[in-house]
């Protein structure tokens, strides 16, 4: 799919698949019901939802790999993310590559490298941490492509930094975003938890009266405990939702435990299902 800057890539996959739901690809060899070596099972576990996807007509807007999941099977798990890559690309599927980096200069650099010259990417997870010498690099030498700050995460324990008062009795996570905002650049956009609303909503008011389009990247719904109604009440003060992603991982993949009288890939499409009809009943 050609696209000018990463934005302009949402609201195009929006359009196509009228759909705001991110699906995280996060794959367990203990779970995947096929047998076989590291990379067949994982590169033939994702083709066959991809393919049921395809079939059915019922889309999400966006997958999310989660590179530690291959990484932990070493070079076959590697092998089996640029594959699965590959197949949702190639089917216009825009492609969010969950690394959560945060280095400096030659090393974020490399970094950069690796997201979009060698696995194709069309975003990334960065953390802020390390301050804008982190996040420079892929903004300055990948401009076209997406980059998800890690501001208020999903976790119970992100509390331990992130709701720590800084200057101005401020949480850290409103001076993330307030970040975001100073280093705008079409296609910079947000993590923030579904399991954290309030928070949620704090973060929407900034980006919203700031003017610029952020898009959000929204974990934890479903076995996390995050509400997707709590969410679209947020959603619904943006002007333009198309730029943002609900990202649901698990409870797509391993559906089959739910609905164990159906074949995987079956199962992953009627919870996929599920989720874009609970979300579009709140647009």
């Amino acid at each position: 799919m050609e696209y000018l800057n990463y934005l302009d890539l949402l609201k195009t996959s929006y359009d196509k698949y009228k759909s705001i739901l991110c699906l995280g690809l996060d794959p367990v060899i203990e779970d995947i019901p096929l047998s076989g070596d590291v990379r067949s099972v994982i590169t033939a576990f994702y083709e066959e939802i991809l393919n049921k996807i395809l079939q059915k007509k019922e889309y999400p807007s966006a997958v999310k790999p989660n590179y530690a999941f291959y990484a932990q099977y070493g070079v076959d798990g590697i092998e089996a993310l640029v594959k699965t890559i590959e197949l949702f690309k190639s089917e216009g599927f825009p492609v969010i590559l969950d690394v959560k980096r945060g280095d400096i200069d030659k090393t974020a650099k490399a970094y950069a490298k690796e997201a979009f010259g060698f696995f194709k990417a069309d975003a990334v997870t960065l953390s802020p941490y390390l301050g804008y010498d982190s996040i420079q690099p892929f903004i300055d030498n990948y401009p076209e492509k997406g980059f998800y700050i890690l501001t208020k995460t999903s976790n119970k324990s992100s509390r331990e930094f992130q709701d720590v008062m800084v200057d101005h009795n401020e949480p850290l996570f409103i001076r993330v975003s307030k970040k975001i905002v100073e280093w705008y650049h079409p296609g910079i956009g947000s993590v923030v938890g579904a399991t954290y609303p309030d928070q949620l909503s704090l973060l929407s008011n900034i980006f919203i009266a700031s003017g610029k389009e952020i898009p959000l990247l929204i974990p934890g719904i479903g076995v996390q405990g995050g509400s997707i109604e709590e969410v679209m009440k947020v959603l619904k003060q943006y002007g333009d939702i198309r730029i943002h992603r609900i990202n649901s991982s698990s409870g797509i993949n391993y559906a089959y435990k739910k609905y164990p009288k159906l074949h995987y890939a079956e199962a992953a499409v009627k919870a996929l299902k599920l989720l874009n009809d609970t979300i579009n009943k709140q647009l």
